[in-house]
């Protein structure tokens, strides 16, 4: 038995991470899809394979308090023993710990929150199960109803669940099966129709943890800290002290038909996570609770490759003559097209609905170009904005094998058990350590061989990872980014809050040392009323309510202009991007062209239309230093972090080929400019380095610029956020500071904590921007390495030379 956790990205001692140009001793069960690897790899494109041997399993017994007929029924459907990090799961939640599980992909994580779980409500008790995608609670649902046990009533309740099918839940449902967004628009501000749940409520299951980060997993902070509120609320008074004690001490299995009815004065929260950096402390922001940690896992993994692929250069030029390579997406779909013919059972993971449809397409007609058209019919796509019922059709038939191709969104990434896999492709890099391995982890769920490939995108953070194995596989997984203490995320919360229950002094330790000075700006305002007995919601109505998936705030209407249809909402400084005139809007995988943005009533109108382009937005950024920031010295450079005054204008857009990513043009916009309070970090350089740059002959203000681009392109891999969550601005000398200086700053309102993760990873970020620039293989500089989509100075001036020699002088300290 090895000790190597393939998730963790730890290798056992003496593996070498040198570049790999071939495949030796493949693991058996992947022979095929060995063979397809190699001949990439002599056709140049992949970079590196990564071998990772199997891993076996320690069992266990079953706790003693975990009723007979639980483990009847789970025996039915094949699990005759639970792993040691099971048991270790159930037992903290069991015993009234709040707990977290981090461990890799197919490793059971579940079973360690379903014992305790479920034995609590055959005890009498509630569960809420909270999970970011309708995917994986539905897969939930399936694997609960499929026990059988009785006395378990779970019901899905969200935005699709029909009136009648609510009550129901509300009147009978033990085992309440949701997400943020329910919770937040509905469970939480009608509590009073759901007091009987919450009354009974023992465990709270937030599954899939790891998706909560940046401003989203703020917003989840603070509906964490409402929960937490209302289901104290409604607890009745705790369980005498023998049935307290029977808890503890676990109960026979011979006197399972009696077990003692529980209810704990407050719910324990159990929490699942792909593996992230410091989950316990993680888990303690997320819900303001002390909470243990499970780590280690001893689930059983078969032999599994990764292999990184670079697609080549083309003959196509983009901004100022850059080679264009080959899109990820062209070069998935061949790759899902080869498998696919040499019976491989595939996943390709995309990024977008669009890239679903496009891989598929693409995929299906390579398969007839090259005379398997017989096999067409096993590809498919799969993406949010099915019917309920078309993606569980897609779903069975992957698991039956009528499909044996599939191009998807992360909407498959999320814990939906899909066994017999063979081979996984990742097109882009997904955004996050934690998300790669739990894509990859995707094949070989059931025990078997398994290959994953990475194909990179053109972009700075895909090429420095395929040509730097040892980020992904030789480093820690990155730290999960949130910041509930944001006023701009918290006043919405606060609001809520106070409509749900008048806030207290209590409350405000609940919801952290920044609440008291939020409400006292809300009263100012007059959106809260102070009262003897607390702060009460001021307006008629419901509060107003934070959009918790964006930059929170009134949203902008996108509606179809001769239907009259709303097809969705978004942040309003998301509009200036990605909804206005001219721009391709994609809702539930059909493409629209927005004819018109009015501001003034938040509105979009759209129509339909594919014209075979894609759109992206530039923008011109000033940025102001607002406040002191924190400081520290790089030798004669300075590296900073603090509150900015960013004004960000969307001055125009581009046109893109779908296929190719070739530019068709350039339209200009004529929209407002918008301010943001934030936070940067900012490395300022000395008048003595200025100078001994400008003796190398370089071009300053071209190399800040490009510095400036690939340093916001592998911030990812360091702060677990995404390129389109922070923007940039450098100068050669700029007013705040009189000297060459660059900014990175968080794009939300208040900011997002990705920036202060900057600041406090700087020496390995910086390092890891310039092995990137470094690494590519043009000469001037591209989408690869220093060029960014979203410039709104047309990629001008850039100097790709001239930004080595500027990040060599930061990080020698000279």
């Amino acid at each position: 038995m090895t000790d190597y956790d393939y998730s963790r990205g730890t290798v056992p001692p003496g593996t070498s991470l040198n570049y790999v140009r071939t495949l030796t001793d493949p693991p058996d069960g992947c022979a095929e899809a060995a063979r397809l690897l190699a001949d990439r790899a002599r056709g140049g494109r992949l970079t590196h394979v990564e071998h990772i041997p199997p891993r076996g399993g320690r069992a266990s017994d079953w706790p003693a308090w975990v009723p007979g007929a639980i483990i009847d029924r789970l025996g039915r459907v094949g699990v005759q023993a639970p792993w040691e990090h099971q048991v270790a799961v159930s037992e903290h939640a069991r015993s009234g710990r709040n707990v977290i599980i981090s461990t890799g992909t197919a490793s059971g994580k579940s079973l360690g929150y379903l014992l305790p779980a479920l034995t609590a409500v055959l005890e009498g008790g509630t569960v809420l199960y909270i999970a970011p995608s309708k995917a994986l609670a539905a897969d939930q649902l399936r694997v609960i109803r499929g026990l059988g046990l009785d006395g378990v009533r779970a019901v899905a309740v969200d935005g699709d669940t029909p009136v009648a099918e609510r009550d129901w839940a509300r009147s009978h449902a033990n085992y309440l099966l949701t997400n943020p967004d329910m919770l937040h628009h509905s469970l939480l501000p009608r509590h009073t129709r759901w007091a009987g749940f919450y009354r009974r409520l023992q465990y709270v299951i937030i599954d899939e943890c790891h998706h909560y980060r940046g401003v989203f997993g703020s917003h989840m902070a603070q509906i964490v800290r409402r929960l937490q509120r209302i289901s104290s609320c409604h607890a009745r008074p705790s369980a005498p002290a023998a049935a307290a004690d029977g808890r503890a001490a676990g109960n026979s299995r011979a006197a399972a038909g009696a077990l003692p009815a529980l209810a704990p004065t407050n719910p324990v929260f159990i929490l699942s996570s792909a593996t992230v950096s410091q989950p316990g402390q993680y888990a303690r922001a997320l819900t303001g609770l002390d909470t243990e940690e499970v780590t280690d896992d001893y689930s059983p993994r078969g032999p599994f490759t990764f292999a990184f692929c670079e697609p080549p250069l083309t003959r196509l030029r983009g901004e100022g003559g850059a080679p264009v390579r080959r899109t990820a997406a062209a070069e998935a779909a061949s790759l899902l097209a080869d498998l696919v013919a040499g019976g491989v059972r595939t996943l390709a993971f995309v990024r977008s609905r669009r890239s679903a449809e496009t891989i598929a397409l693409a995929a299906r007609r390579a398969l007839a170009a090259a005379g398997a058209g017989e096999l067409a019919g096993q590809v498919a796509a799969y993406r949010a904005g099915y019917l309920p019922e078309d993606r569980r059709a897609v779903e069975q038939a992957l698991r039956s094998g009528a499909v044996s191709g599939l191009a998807t969104t992360n909407a498959l990434e999320l814990g939906v058990d899909i066994c017999g896999l063979d081979a996984v492709i990742l097109a882009g890099w997904p955004g996050t350590r934690a998300s790669l391995w739990q894509q990859a982890g995707r094949a070989g769920r059931s025990g078997g061989a398994a290959v994953a490939v990475l194909v990179a995108r053109d972009d700075p953070l895909d090429t420095y990872l395929v040509h730097h194995p040892d980020a992904v596989f030789g480093s820690p997984v990155e730290a999960t980014v949130i910041d509930p203490d944001n006023p701009y995320v918290l006043a919405p919360h606060l609001c809520a809050a106070a409509a749900e229950l008048p806030l207290t002094d209590a409350d405000l330790k609940l919801f952290g040392p920044a609440a008291a000075d939020v409400v006292a700006g809300l009263t100012d305002r007059k959106l809260l009323r102070r009262r003897d007995s607390g702060w009460f919601w001021a307006r008629r109505g419901a509060a107003m309510t934070a959009n918790i998936r964006g930059s929170g705030g009134f949203g902008v209407q996108v509606v179809e202009e001769t239907t009259g249809q709303l097809l969705g909402t978004i942040d309003e400084p998301s509009a200036h991007t990605i909804a206005h005139a001219g721009a391709i809007y994609l809702h539930q995988g059909e493409t629209f062209l927005v004819t018109t943005l009015d501001l003034t009533d938040r509105v979009a109108l759209v129509r339909p239309g594919d014209p075979g382009y894609t759109t992206t937005a530039r923008e011109l950024t000033e940025i102001e230093v607002a406040e002191r920031p924190d400081t520290v010295a790089w030798g004669e450079a300075e590296l900073h972090f603090g509150a900015v005054d960013v004004t960000r204008q969307a001055v125009s857009y581009l046109r893109r080929r779908a296929d190719t990513g070739e530019v068709l043009g350039e339209e200009r916009l004529n929209l407002p400019p918008r301010s943001l309070r934030t936070r940067a970090v900012w490395w300022a350089v000395s008048p003595a380095q200025r100078a001994r740059l400008a003796s190398l002959g370089v071009d300053i203000a071209g190399a800040a610029h490009a510095a400036e681009h690939a340093a916001i392109g592998l911030l990812p891999l360091f702060a677990g956020c995404d390129r389109w969550d922070i923007g940039g601005v450098s100068a050669d000398l700029h007013p705040a500071t009189g000297r060459l200086t660059v900014f990175v700053y968080d794009g939300h309102e208040g900011g997002a904590g990705f920036a202060e993760r900057a600041f406090r990873t700087a020496a390995a970020w910086l390092d890891a921007t310039r092995s990137a620039i470094a690494s590519c293989e043009c000469a001037d500089g591209c989408p690869s390495c220093v060029q960014s989509p979203k410039c709104g100075n047309g990629n001008q001036p850039l100097s790709k030379p001239g930004a080595i020699h500027l990040l060599d002088i930061l990080l020698t300290r000279q």
